[in-house]
């Protein structure tokens, strides 16, 4: 018995491929925020679809409460555990969690735990992983990232990333 053989012609049968393989160490790495990341994927290579990166954040860790205009966020915590803010909510992920932010939500996560936490970020659609890219820093082999002080956050380089990538920083 033979099975019958696709038709060329339906989409569900491409044979052109298209898909993206990112090897696990793979990723543009930037430090930012005091936090390591290596950015997954871009809107670039997902025709604007979404863009994911993968986060190390170290105890004391994490970004200022901020919120995005134009992206929902889902974080999936690989290891850890994250103190999340949500509106007026806080509570705590843990490995395995995962956490919805629907745009225009205030949010912020941080690492209150002792060791560092790992997680997944996922915007739909694609574009402010760029941030990272675009504000981040090259990290140096063999050092410790370094936190960022309130300051860091208020300068106008920083503002400018803000307005590109549609990002309001709240209180």
């Amino acid at each position: 018995m033979s099975l019958p053989r696709p038709d060329p012609n339906d989409p569900r049968h491409n044979t052109r491929g298209g898909g993206i393989h990112v090897p696990a160490n793979a990723g543009l790495q930037r430090w930012f925020a005091g936090d390591a990341y290596s950015i997954k994927l871009t809107a670039a290579d997902t025709n604007g679809t979404v863009g994911i990166v993968q986060g190390t954040v170290p105890p004391g860790g994490g970004p200022i409460p901020h919120v995005h205009t134009t992206q929902e966020e889902t974080f999936y915590v690989l290891s850890g555990e994250l103190e999340f803010l949500e509106g007026e909510r806080t509570f705590m992920a843990q490995t395995g969690d995962l956490v919805h932010i629907p745009r225009g939500v205030r949010h912020r996560f941080h690492n209150v735990g002792y060791h560092a936490a790992q997680l997944l970020f996922v915007y739909t659609p694609g574009g402010t992983e760029g941030m990272f890219v675009d504000g981040g820093e090259e990290p140096r082999p063999g050092v410790q990232v370094e936190a960022w002080g309130p300051e860091r956050f208020q300068t106008e380089a920083m503002k400018d990333l803000y307005v590109e990538y549609n990002v309001e920083i709240q209180p």
